[in-house]
């Protein structure tokens, strides 16, 4: 494989699949033997308190994430596939300056009852605080991102297996089984 000339960005509001969707890709890459690295954007910014420069955790994200992504291409060449949220220009600018690659967002939508149910078993009865933070804004999200338009493609997800919301993934990049 030559080197990546983009990141996959798997774009979206919270419990629309992204990470189920990122796990099935790296199945499906392992299974068409095509190197490629995945990252999940919401384990880069985990860290509390922010610092005061970086109340978001966003640039510290960025340097977390670039400092892997020189792990992972010391291995080789391979394709970078990250889920995380995209939700205007300065994002998609930040993340293609940490991994100095373009940066082509496919967001994953779902249908609103899909996401709660989703949501509702991510977090457990002591997480209650968690559920009711990420149900009060997806919809806030949701629309940010459907406003900011920054995305090459639109997939749906209620309906659909991760799996073959993966396969549908890496068929619009042309990355198919050898």
């Amino acid at each position: 494989m030559n080197s990546p000339e983009f990141v996959i960005f798997l774009n979206g509001s919270y419990g629309v699949g992204k990470t189920s969707t990122l796990n099935h890709i790296g199945d499906l890459m392992v299974e068409a033997l095509k190197p490629f690295s995945l990252m999940d954007a919401d384990w880069f910014h985990r860290s509390w308190p922010p610092a005061a420069h970086d109340p978001a955790n966003v640039v510290i994200e960025a340097v977390n994430m670039a400092a892997v992504w020189r792990n992972y291409k010391s291995t080789g060449p391979r394709q970078l596939i990250v889920s995380g949220v995209i939700s205007s220009p300065q994002d998609c600018a930040r993340y293609e300056a940490a991994f100095e690659l373009p940066v082509r967002p496919v967001r994953l939508i779902a249908e609103e009852r899909d996401i709660e149910s989703r949501l509702r078993r991510r977090y457990t009865q002591e997480q209650d605080a968690s559920l009711l933070w990420h149900l009060d804004r997806y919809r806030e999200l949701q629309s940010r991102l459907a406003q900011a338009d920054l995305d090459e493609n639109i997939i749906e997800t209620s309906g659909c297996g991760p799996r073959d919301v993966a396969a549908k993934v890496l068929e619009h990049f042309s990355i198919t089984k050898p």
